[in-house]
């Protein structure tokens, strides 16, 4: 039990395939071409509201390259190593150096090659940061991060859930989206540690079997 627990706690990595598309197809479509040999454009900023998949994204995209979250903006500042793709996410906390660093970056990039995807909270006109940077953000491919409505979580989990060979049960699926995190790969990480906790008692998936699951972690609200 302590071990499933764990389990929950810790999404599968973020990938391109595990990405349940909803209403962002397109977007899904540019960064798969985005990642291949010869792609027509190589900026691509999106944005949108928290929990809509753009650090998902942006993690999937860099698996082979170079993901800047938040924390590690500061190595803008200095001579990043060469990388097919850099990923900069939460582009709207760039400090005034920072600023600096993906300016010179992006310069760099579309001389020398490679990629930049970026993201925000905002839409590029509404960043609060230098109008040159601003400027170029814009200048690439931008794209609204559609969030899943729960109808399509809901779906999404069932389709899920029949891949691991169960049914999701309604008020288990009810409970789950109410009470748990939003983001997909955590509540996909749920059904998997259900699943297993299932086998393992041999007990079918219900609710209160999902509470004693939930119980004590950080996500239940």
């Amino acid at each position: 039990m302590k071990q499933l627990v764990l389990d929950i706690s810790r999404p599968p990595e973020p990938t391109l395939d595990n990405f349940v598309v909803g209403q962002n197809a397109e977007l899904l479509t540019q960064l798969r071409e985005l990642l291949g040999a010869n792609p027509r454009e190589r900026f691509i900023y999106v944005w949108g509201a928290a929990g809509a998949g753009k650090t998902h994204l942006l993690k999937a995209a860099a698996a082979g390259g170079l993901y800047l979250g938040k924390d590690e903006h500061a190595v803008l500042e200095g001579e990043l190593p060469v990388a097919r793709i850099v990923a900069v996410d939460d582009v709207q906390h760039l400090k005034a150096a920072v600023q600096i660093g993906l300016f010179n970056l992006y310069n760099r990039i579309r001389e020398e090659g490679g990629a930049l995807l970026t993201a925000g909270d905002c839409a590029p006109a509404q960043l609060k940061l230098r109008p040159d940077v601003v400027t170029r953000l814009g200048w690439g491919l931008v794209y609204l991060a559609q969030p899943l409505s729960d109808e399509e979580k809901d779906e999404a989990l069932r389709v899920h859930a029949a891949q691991r060979g169960f049914t999701l049960a309604d008020e288990v699926a009810r409970y789950l989206l109410r009470h748990w995190r939003r983001d997909l790969p955590s509540l996909m990480a749920v059904l998997d540690a259900l699943d297993c906790y299932s086998l393992e008692t041999k007990r079918p998936i219900t609710v209160p079997m999902l509470k004693e699951l939930m119980q004590g972690q950080p996500g239940l609200r």
